[in-house]
Parts: C-alpha cells; structure tokens; sequence
C-alpha cells in the first residue's frame, strides 16, 4: 500500500494536467477507505450490530462513514488548502488516539453482545425462500424475526473521527504537489468522493461474508475473535499515536 501510495503521490507532482490530478485524486481515495484503522472501525462497527442482514444495510454504513470522513476533511481540509495552513500535529495525534480509542469501543460492544449471546443463526423463510442468516436478540422481543432499521448515525460520527486524523496528511499531499486553489479544492472533493464509495463497497463485500457462507452460518464463533482483533488494534493503533509503538503503514 505504500509503494502504491508513493506512486500516485509522485505522480501529481511537476507539470500534470487537472485531469490527471483529479483522476489521482480520486484514486487516492478508493485506496485511502482500505487503511487499516478504516476497516477495522467499520467492520467491528457492522458486525456488532443488531440487524445483520449485511448485504445493502452494511453498505449504507460504509457510505455514511465515508460521508462522515468527507465532512470532516472538508470542513478543515478546504480551508487550509486555500490559506495554506497546516492541521497543528497535536490536533492530529489526539484524533487519532481516539480513533484508536473508538475501534476498542466498538470491539468491546462486540464482546459483550456475544457474551450475552446474542448472535446466533438458523433458518427462515421469506415470500416462500428459506435461508440461514445470523440474528442479534438484543432486546429479547419473543424471539422476534422481523429485520431492525438500524441508524446510520453511529458510522457516520466514527467517519467525522477518522476524517480528522487524516486530514493533515492529505492537505500536505494537496499544497505539497497543487499550486492552484481550484485545482486542490476539486482534488479534495474528489479524495473525500472516493473514499466513501470505496468504503460502500468494502463494506457491502463484508456484509456479504457475514450474511451467506460459512462465516455466517457460524458467526458465533467468529465474533469472538473479531472482538479480540479489534481490541488489540485498537490499543496499538492509540499508542502508536502516542509514539509508544511504530505503524508499519
């Protein structure tokens, strides 16, 4: 991912057209939805949920992360491209502590739902068509099959989160290689475009693992190790902000 990163980066620099740097742009921002931390807080994020028909419901919450981190990286990224500031690195470095501090939030909720055991799968029947898929008794309501609509509220304040750790990176990539406001202004926009429809489809993909196949079928006992996952990333990913530990990324 770094050598891909350096690559498209290195690309933007001396004499490219507006259409290759929006183009660049835009391909930053698919690539950038595949960063760890990302993956890491939506997935935990999804499959902690109580409705766990994944196929298009998981894509709206990658969709609404990816708008959320575009949010963000608008509202302070535009600005300091435009008046050529910088995001302080203390700014930076506390947003992603909580980044990290967030991915083990949601690994733990994962946990504890499973604890209380709370998933489980067996068979239904809709419009005549029987499957399997998993469920989530949250709230115990008599064993109730009905699907839950969820709110998307929750991806998109995590995406507000992720958006501010990694804006200062990108408005140093915008001012370092675009000398001309209306190009870098477009190239933002388009990085933030990327990103959430990248994420819509990585998100969409995991729900699809989740909903079908062996993964869903027995998804009781991967949540565990999910939860686990995310727990240990989480911390490593906060001391990692703190300069405990080194990212490999």
């Amino acid at each position: 991912m770094a050598a891909l990163d350096g690559w498209l980066e290195g690309s933007m620099h001396g004499s490219a057209s507006l259409g290759v740097i929006l183009l660049i742009s835009a391909l930053l921002g698919l690539r950038h939805a595949s960063d760890p931390d990302h993956l890491a807080a939506v997935t935990t994020l999804i499959a902690s949920d109580e409705d766990h028909d994944k196929v298009r419901k998981a894509g709206y919450m990658g969709l609404f992360w990816g708008a959320g981190h575009g949010t963000t990286l608008v509202l302070l990224g535009l600005p300091l491209v435009l008046f050529n500031r910088y995001l302080p690195a203390v700014v930076q470095q506390v947003a992603e502590t909580l980044i990290g501090a967030i991915i083990i939030v949601l690994a733990v909720r994962l946990l504890l739902r499973w604890r209380r055991g709370l998933f489980h799968a067996h068979a239904h029947t809709h419009d005549g068509d029987t499957h399997r898929h998993v469920h989530s008794h949250a709230r115990d309501e008599a064993h109730e099959h009905a699907h839950k609509r969820r709110t998307p509220l929750g991806a998109y304040g995590v995406g507000l989160v992720h958006g501010i750790g990694g804006s200062g990176g990108l408005t140093l990539l915008l001012l370092s290689t675009i000398s001309d406001k209306a190009q870098a202004a477009g190239a933002l926009l388009l990085f933030a475009t990327g990103t959430a429809v990248s994420m819509a489809i990585l998100s969409t993909a995991f729900g699809l693992v989740i909903a079908g196949g062996p993964i869903g079928r027995n998804f009781e006992k991967v949540a565990p190790a999910l939860g686990l996952f995310g727990v240990a990333f989480g911390a490593w990913y906060a001391l990692g902000a703190l300069g405990m530990v080194v990212y490999p990324f």
